[in-house]
């Protein structure tokens, strides 16, 4: 399939969201033109909020060819991915995006995923959600096996 066809699967898939109850999101990883996984938006249905479109479509790929890494694939997803969506793109080494809708379609739709962009700027005492470095010491101790471990997987 041709880059076209992929991203009009990944519309349809947005709008038959939208018919079963869903959010107005869809997503296609392919390789190589082929597509390797596919899914809408299931939020409201399974009542994940972390099932987004791109991070299903990420977990379904991956499982389906037994790796974290999806580098040689690619993703094409309705919408600009929110900044979730973004950070397990990247986490996932997808080699491009392909989106049809901007984040600001998605704000007008009631999807104002703008604000956590900005929020992601900002130092984390200024933030509306209150957040606070608890026990950096105790938790480090994580990271120094990690440092130490000879045979990890790197991600």
């Amino acid at each position: 399939m041709n880059k076209i066809e992929l991203m009009k699967r990944a519309i349809a898939l947005s709008e038959e969201s939208v018919r079963r109850g869903g959010g107005p999101f869809g997503a296609v990883i392919a390789r190589g033109g082929e597509i390797i996984a596919e899914t809408s938006n299931r939020v409201t249905l399974d009542h994940d909020p972390t099932a987004h479109a791109e991070v299903s479509a990420i977990r379904k790929a991956a499982a389906r060819i037994g790796t974290h890494d999806l580098s040689g694939c690619e993703i094409f997803t309705s919408c600009e991915p929110c900044p979730m969506c973004l950070g397990a793109i990247y986490w996932a080494h997808l080699d491009r995006v392909y989106y049809g809708c901007n984040r600001t379609d998605a704000a007008v739709a009631g999807f104002d995923d703008d604000f956590i962009y900005r929020e992601i700027e900002l130092d984390p005492a200024d933030r509306r959600k209150p957040m606070e470095e608890l026990m950096s010491d105790e938790a480090g101790r994580a990271f120094r096996m990690w440092i130490a471990k000879e045979d990890k997987t790197r991600y």
